[in-house]
């Protein structure tokens, strides 16, 4: 039952919804409109557990009995017909100079989703948990690049991004209300498979599409003497003098690709024997940084790579001579040349079955995790992780795992 609180003249309704207390201030009243209310409370909260009356989304349980089971009441009212598409680009204009561009290509790519199924022209104030159902199963429906169903996560990812932009414009007066999700129900999410090495994943590829055994690659993590084999490679094959020293500052330190597009030639302390690592995904809104200790051969590596440096302030980058032939032009690599320029390296080798420089960053920390590394220690080498990250970086390769239980049970 809803209860009364009396303060300093003022009267405030307490009350219990799903196990959790709420409260809100009924003002300098008589006591009879103060037990009035707190009665009605009761009604309103006796009729949605009978099922006779529904939350609307966008709206609280406090706001639903405070105000009647009506909106709150405004003096400014909302700009009309504020579209997905305003949406979108009024929230991408405020955090494009905040965010790190592979984050923004993301949220570019969800709303373009987004857009497809409910329209650009679509009033985002009208948005309804129905709208996003039929998303969700519209999407749940559609094949992704490896022509597969798009998985949960996906989809989920997708959503948040679209409640990430409404809760901004809650704070903007754009719209009003909480994000009208409460309900929505997602396909069946599929844990995603574990890292495993080559020989793992080749005992499995006979029978499958070639969509399957793209998907198990992409779990693909090298053991020691693999990654080794793999640098001799790149050493050998590469086209420009920047591919060699890119892969091994990958290999042995487990930077992510933006991470190295961003390193700087300041960075790199030889004296001290490490580098500093740009982080725009550890701590949200800010810029930190790691310091990494240099393998000594990427110590080599890179003092090879400096020797022919273009120069610029970038520790990666591409140099060409301008058309007057006097002057070098330097600019920094893009994410697009990186990837490309790795494919290219790898083709027609044993290795090119590799989907990305991804795979040295899961080797690192894989690698790391089989020498007994402590996980706090992997952490903070590689950067932020969250709890799902870390469970598949955990994996031990399989001799070692069967070395442990033979020690055990013999």
């Amino acid at each position: 039952m809803a209860g009364l609180q009396f303060r300093h003249g003022s009267y405030r309704v307490l009350f219990r919804h799903h196990g959790k207390q709420h409260a809100f201030t009924r003002g300098e009243v008589s006591q009879d409109e103060a037990e009035s209310k707190a009665r009605q409370v009761d009604y309103l909260l006796m009729r949605l557990k009978q099922r006779l009356a529904v939350l609307p989304p966008g709206m609280d349980i406090v706001e639903f009995v405070q105000f009647d089971g009506k909106p709150a009441p405004t003096d400014e009212p909302l700009p009309e017909k504020v579209t997905l598409a305003q949406l979108r680009d009024k929230y991408l204009a405020t955090h494009e100079a905040s965010l790190e561009p592979t984050t923004i290509y993301g949220i570019k790519l969800h709303f373009n989703h987004l857009t497809g199924v409910l329209g650009s022209a679509f009033p985002i104030a009208e948005l309804q948990l129905a709208d996003l159902q039929r998303y969700v199963d519209r999407r749940a429906k559609a094949k992704g690049l490896n022509k597969r169903k798009l998985s949960a996560a996906t989809i989920k990812k997708e959503i948040v991004s679209l409640r990430t932009a409404w809760n901004w414009g809650v704070k903007m007066k754009l719209v009003a209300g909480r994000f009208p999700y409460d309900g929505l129900r997602y396909p069946r999410m599929t844990e995603k498979p574990p890292f495993q090495t080559r020989a793992e994943i080749e005992r499995q590829l006979d029978g499958l599409s070639d969509a399957e055994q793209s998907e198990l690659w992409h779990c693909l993590y090298l053991l020691l003497p693999e990654v080794d084999e793999l640098l001799k490679i790149v050493k050998k094959s590469a086209r420009h003098a920047w591919i060699y020293p890119l892969f091994v500052f990958a290999a042995h330190t487990g930077a992510r690709r933006s991470e190295i597009i961003r390193a700087g030639m300041h960075d790199v302390d030889f004296a001290d024997g490490s580098i500093i690592i740009h982080e725009k995904k550890r701590v949200h809104g800010s810029n930190t940084t790691r310091r990494v200790p240099m393998t000594p051969l990427l110590t080599k590596a890179l003092k090879d790579w400096l020797k022919v440096h273009p120069g610029g302030k970038h520790l990666f980058c591409k140099g060409a001579i301008s058309q007057n032939k006097k002057r070098r032009e330097v600019s920094p690599l893009t994410r697009d040349e990186v990837h490309d320029h790795f494919r290219r390296t790898l083709a027609g080798t044993k290795w090119e079955n590799i989907k990305g420089l991804h795979c040295l960053r899961h080797s690192f920390c894989s690698n790391l995790a089989m020498r007994g590394v402590d996980q706090r220690m992997i952490d903070e080498l590689v950067g932020h992780m969250t709890p799902e990250q870390q469970k598949r970086y955990r994996h031990l390769a399989p001799h070692t795992k069967a070395e442990t239980l033979k020690a055990v049970f013999g």
